[in-house]
């Protein structure tokens, strides 16, 4: 997966001839077999991938020969990605900015994720270091609101108990965590997508 961070690279990105092309690229591809899958000029679909490659979307995997020119071979960069709201530079959404108590408090709240975590994956990958996480996922479905409200204090109780229990706020080797729990309706199939 790669977060896209940078606006150039996020506007080649979202065109929807080169979001196509990506999505043909799951494999190794040249400009010739994409063209063929999608029914356009090679040239056209090269221009594209020249594009992509230069944003460091797309990787090359080899170069051949072919009718007396080079072919080159290319794939995604990534299966998947993700728009950090770095994009959006102070436009982007920020928790401070917004109702406590509001979904789009939590919409906020998870745009700093994206942002936060890419910015220390991008350290750590450079240092060579992996990234120490922890990620809770879990679908529940409560009986009643009655029981909402109990799973939530209990929770919050839970956690306040935890974090006295571990946090050092005078540790000289102590290093500060952000922990963020997070719960909303779970979407049908139909709506996630």
């Amino acid at each position: 997966m790669a977060v896209i961070d940078q606006p150039e690279e996020a506007a080649a990105l979202l065109d929807p001839l080169r979001s196509q092309i990506l999505r043909n690229l799951s494999s190794p591809g040249s400009a010739t077999t994409v063209a063929a899958t999608l029914g356009l000029p090679r040239q056209q679909i090269n221009y594209h991938l020249r594009t992509l490659e230069a944003r460091g979307l797309v990787d090359l995997v080899e170069e051949r020969p072919r009718r007396g020119l080079m072919e080159r071979v290319v794939r995604a960069s990534a299966r998947g990605y993700v728009l950090s709201p770095e994009v959006l530079g102070s436009l982007a959404a920020n928790p401070a900015d917004t109702d406590g108590l509001s979904a789009r408090y939590l919409i906020a709240l998870a745009a700093r994720v994206v942002r936060e975590v890419a910015g220390l994956l991008r350290l750590a990958d450079t240092a060579g270091k992996k990234l120490s996480t922890l990620a809770i996922d879990a679908d529940l479905r409560f009986a009643s609101a009655e029981a909402r409200a109990s799973f939530t204090a209990e929770l919050t109780d839970s956690v306040r108990s935890l974090a006295a229990k571990y946090h050092d706020e005078n540790s000289p080797s102590g290093r500060w965590h952000r922990l963020v729990i997070t719960a909303y309706p779970r979407p049908s199939e139909r709506t996630s997508r």
